[in-house]
């Protein structure tokens, strides 16, 4: 099967950009890639959302150099098992678009991007964001390129919170949303914003929250990264040397806004604007952060609701990576459900 090569990183931009907060961001940011071609009609896009910490960096491998901020040159993309000629999500048949997230570390603004003002990261002043700024910003990107509809907007773990957010904020836009290892709210056991904060202020290279230039807070960010893989299934070798590298280019504020960001989503009570999309639920039956038994509620309201609900639990022994670690396990369901949105 042939592979995406050749990707490059790419760079949205707008100015003024309005949060929920009241707040202006000057300049909003937003990293992104496309894989596969537009059609004629514009009529076959598919918008890609990552989980919390990853990047836009979705499938395929980048050209040499052009990999954007905090992506490992010459890897593939973490999607990449669902993403590209013949696959489920089929780079011969869309357009795809993915995109780091609003808040991020991989290039899109966020805490370790330049605050105008000052000419230095905005570190611990960058301001609040919500899921609905995030999913605002990305509509921004998808208009800028023309996009009058999406085909669907796919994503796991807080890429499946985008997911639903864009169906609760944008009814009918996309046809449908594909959403994995997640639910339409937070769970309550994600919770620890504080002892989160707590402990990124307990590295000795914190200096206040200013330490870009103090060399940063690698050992803390590895040491939160491989207790966070653990818990989401991975074994104890892969998780050691993934968190080392990712410690390396990620950013603690991030960490903080992001989780911010998850804890206050919820979309139970905006149903209504669900039923005017396709859902495709899945989740993975070992998952520690997404418990089967409150996803398999959150489903049967849904349907309650009269959305157009497909829910699948995943029998993988991958835990809260199953959607990407065991994508040939729901591919199949996946590219049939895509079809039938085209």
């Amino acid at each position: 099967m042939p592979e995406l090569n050749e990707i490059e990183s790419k760079i949205f931009s707008a100015r003024d950009f309005r949060l929920e907060s009241g707040k202006i961001l000057p300049v909003l940011e937003l990293a992104y890639e496309t894989y596969g071609a537009l059609s004629p009609a514009g009529d076959n896009a598919i918008l890609v959302v990552h989980g919390y910490t990853s990047s836009h960096h979705a499938a395929g491998k980048n050209a040499p150099g052009k990999q954007g901020r905090g992506v490992p040159e010459g890897s593939a993309g973490w999607f990449d098992g669902l993403i590209g000629p013949g696959k489920a999500i089929d780079t011969d048949r869309h357009f795809v678009v993915s995109v780091n997230a609003l808040g991020s570390a991989h290039g899109s603004s966020g805490p370790n991007s330049t605050d105008p003002a000052t000419g230095k990261p905005y570190g611990p002043t960058f301001p609040e964001v919500t899921l609905r700024d995030m999913v605002a910003s990305q509509k921004l990107l998808v208009d800028s390129l023309g996009l009058k509809s999406l085909v669907a907007v796919v994503g796991p773990s807080m890429g499946g919170f985008q997911s639903f957010q864009w169906a609760a904020s944008y009814p009918g836009f996309m046809k449908g949303i594909a959403a994995s290892v997640t639910a339409p709210r937070a769970p309550g056991r994600l919770g620890g914003l504080e002892a989160l904060q707590k402990r990124l202020a307990s590295d000795p290279n914190w200096n206040g929250g200013w330490y870009y230039e103090n060399g940063g807070i690698p050992g803390t960010l590895e040491q939160i990264r491989y207790e966070t893989l653990l818990n989401y299934g991975q074994g104890e070798a892969e998780a050691k040397v993934a968190a080392k590298s990712w410690a390396k280019i990620y950013d603690g504020h991030s960490l903080v806004t992001l989780r911010r960001a998850i804890d206050g989503f919820d979309i139970t009570k905006q149903y209504e604007q669900l039923k005017k999309t396709k859902v495709l639920y899945v989740i993975s039956k070992t998952d520690k952060l997404f418990d089967l038994t409150d996803c398999a509620a959150h489903a049967l309201d849904m349907r309650k609701a009269g959305v157009d609900l497909t829910y699948v639990e995943m029998p993988s022994d991958k835990g809260h990576m199953a959607s990407h670690a065991d994508a040939a396990m729901w591919a199949p369901i996946l590219a049939a459900f895509l079809k039938q949105l085209t």
